[in-house]
């Protein structure tokens, strides 16, 4: 079976190896390829798995889209405990690693700016939740919730639909609070960064989290304030008033460093430098 040569980030030389035990796609352990200035962290994978075809296939197996990004995770997080890494797209393949170093070679000046820029700092990520409102309360249980007594008598339909109008700009309120809360932490966390960048809102549907997500935000720190600025969130959890505040990292420069959003434009994927 031929195989091709996946790139999971570029990056400088190293100053300590990789983990011994560390494995990327299909268990392969990756590799350091040096042209000039650089290095790309490669492995060899199935040319079956990752050509255009193969992948258009795979794109319908959830469980091995899941694997597989979590073995390229798996070797971004190694780089990022020894380097400052620069990670490509997900299923960055070339044909050998001729197209490999073509590539470094091409977008070098690119690449050392960007390690410049990004040298000794790392991404951390903030979530705000809303907690999900309670299932609407029908007839008995709506009186019961709002006085405390039982009736025998049940609940009108105008009864009904006031409580329902109740309920629902209750939650408008809420929401929007939840909103100012997001929009006054996003300026505060962003005060403490060198940079930050509003995502998208996570779709509940996709992400499997519970409630609305009201703030999905990356901040760029720098490695040596990253204590400073986990500290800063946690604070803020205490001021949150039944939000969910979620921190993770610290993780690559993702959000910061250009290159896996520039690959998805430009289409840098499986074949690519064949």
């Amino acid at each position: 079976m031929t195989g091709l040569r996946y790139v999971y980030a570029v990056c400088r030389p190293l100053g300590a190896p990789l983990q011994a035990q560390l494995t990327g796609i299909g268990g392969a352990p990756p590799a350091l390829l040096a042209h000039r200035g650089l290095v790309a962290v490669v492995s060899t994978v199935p040319e079956a798995d990752f050509c255009e075809e193969g992948l258009k296939a795979h794109l319908e197996d959830l469980d091995w889209l899941a694997a597989t990004a979590r073995a390229h995770q798996g070797v971004i997080d190694a780089l990022t405990t020894v380097t400052t890494p620069l990670p490509l797209r997900l299923a960055t393949v070339f044909r050998d690693d001729s197209g490999v170093r073509s590539m470094m070679e091409a977008r070098e000046t690119d690449f050392l700016h960007a390690l410049d820029r990004l040298e000794g700092r790392v991404e951390w990520g903030v979530k705000v939740f809303t907690e999900p409102p309670p299932e609407p309360a029908t007839d008995e249980r709506a009186r019961t919730a709002a006085t405390g007594e039982k009736s025998d008598k049940p609940m009108s339909g105008r009864d009904y639909l006031r409580r329902r109008r109740a309920d629902t700009r209750a939650h408008e309120a809420d929401l929007q609070a939840a909103e100012s809360f997001a929009d006054a932490l996003h300026q505060r966390l962003g005060a403490h960064a060198e940079a930050s960048r509003l995502h998208p809102p996570q779709n509940a549907s996709l992400s499997g989290a519970r409630g609305r997500n009201v703030l999905n935000a990356a901040y760029l720190v720098p490695r040596d304030r990253s204590e400073e600025f986990v500290e800063l969130v946690d604070r803020t959890k205490d001021e949150a008033g039944g939000l969910r505040v979620e921190l993770t990292g610290p993780w690559a420069a993702y959000s910061f460093s250009g290159f896996a959003e520039e690959d998805a434009r430009h289409g840098a994927s499986a074949g690519e430098g064949r």
